[in-house]
């Protein structure tokens, strides 16, 4: 069932349209993130469905009810906000409960609504103190349980784990994911951490420059990006992209040639100049199958794998290989590629072929 419904949804800023015609449709209980570089337009899809920005022309429907020209209050959205937006003067209680005091729900319901939420979230020991005595980690968790309590029909995260440090956006990004599963509500969360958004989301929505790239479930996203843009956002390391010509059932770099797989060259064929996009992490040992030769460059030891940085010709290149790999920096590393992993991209409009 269709929850919330993007319908040609544009907004503009003057004479400036930051989101172009907007179709988006998110499925009930889904958890959905938008991510993509900054000033791609999701936090203000994110606040035109909250009634926070009015959209300059086309609909936004939830549950099936038009809210396109609602008032925030309206819509029956809980926000959770990047910098917490609590109140510093009010016990995490009192914040916790403020909005339903404001609209006079009764007393024991608030009471029964706090206890779960504080329950769910770990806050017992702290109900009673000031958002300046607590961690971030646990102001964020306020937050959460702020909007917990309103038992809205949809949770909205605008980058709600960007002030944390590294390990605990882990362990909050875990938290998040498991309270919607539990409470199956439809979220809609915005990030631009790639890492984030593979993590927490049911589906991805992939933007750039206030257009939709790729809608898709994380997996797919990775193994099939539509484009050239999608590949290089999604997955950490980075995908590698060389130039490169197709022809002859193999793909050229200068002196050196891979052969295709019989699929990739039946589907490409001649297709003349490409961007070849290959992940760090398909390389392995060279056995002479699909060998590739690059001058390294860099060597960074991690532990688990090693990543050697170098270059085909003047084209920068990253594998990951395992860490008992030996490469010196100024010789020539020859690793095979995993030419059923490799991605063919048009040269000039970027798209899969």
């Amino acid at each position: 069932m269709q929850h919330i419904e993007f319908n040609q949804v544009t907004k503009s800023f003057g004479a400036v349209e930051v989101i172009p015609p907007l179709d988006l449709s998110i499925q009930n209980g889904e958890f959905v993130v938008l991510v993509g570089p900054s000033g791609c337009g999701k936090t203000t899809t994110l606040r035109m469905l909250a009634g926070l920005e009015s959209a300059s022309s086309g609909s936004i429907r939830i549950n099936g009810e038009d809210v396109t020209d609602k008032a925030p209050g309206d819509r029956d959205c809980a926000m959770v906000f990047q910098n917490y937006a609590l109140y510093p003067h009010m016990s995490v209680k009192d914040n916790i409960t403020y909005a339903m005091r404001v609209h006079k729900v009764e007393k024991a319901e608030i009471e029964r609504r706090v206890s779960d939420a504080v329950s769910m979230l770990g806050l017992k020991p702290y109900v009673d103190r000031k958002p300046r005595n607590l961690s971030g980690g646990q102001r964020q968790r306020v937050a959460i349980g702020r909007a917990l309590v309103r038992q809205p029909q949809v949770f909205l995260f605008d980058e709600p784990l960007s002030n944390l440090d590294a390990k605990l956006r882990v362990e909050m990004r875990t938290e998040i994911k498991l309270l919607q599963r539990k409470l199956g509500t439809t979220a809609v969360y915005v990030t631009h951490d790639q890492v984030e958004a593979m993590t927490m989301a049911d589906r991805v929505v992939v933007m750039r420059s206030g257009i939709v790239e790729q809608v898709d479930k994380p997996v797919e996203l990775y193994d099939r990006p539509a484009n050239q843009f999608v590949a290089s956002f999604i997955g950490s390391p980075g995908m590698n992209f060389l130039k490169a010509t197709v022809g002859n059932g193999s793909v050229r770099f200068g002196s050196q040639h891979l052969n295709l797989t019989p699929e990739d060259a039946s589907r490409i064929g001649e297709h003349g100049e490409v961007i070849f996009g290959i992940r760090p992490e398909h390389f392995r040992q060279a056995s002479h199958t699909s060998e590739l030769s690059f001058h390294c460059s860099v060597v960074e030891p991690l532990g688990a794998h090693t990543l050697v940085l170098g270059t085909v010709g003047d084209q920068k290149i990253m594998a990951q290989v395992d860490p008992r790999f030996e490469a010196d920096v100024g010789n020539t590393v020859s690793l095979d590629v995993d030419m059923t992993q490799a991605h063919y991209f048009d040269a000039t409009s970027g798209q899969r072929l």
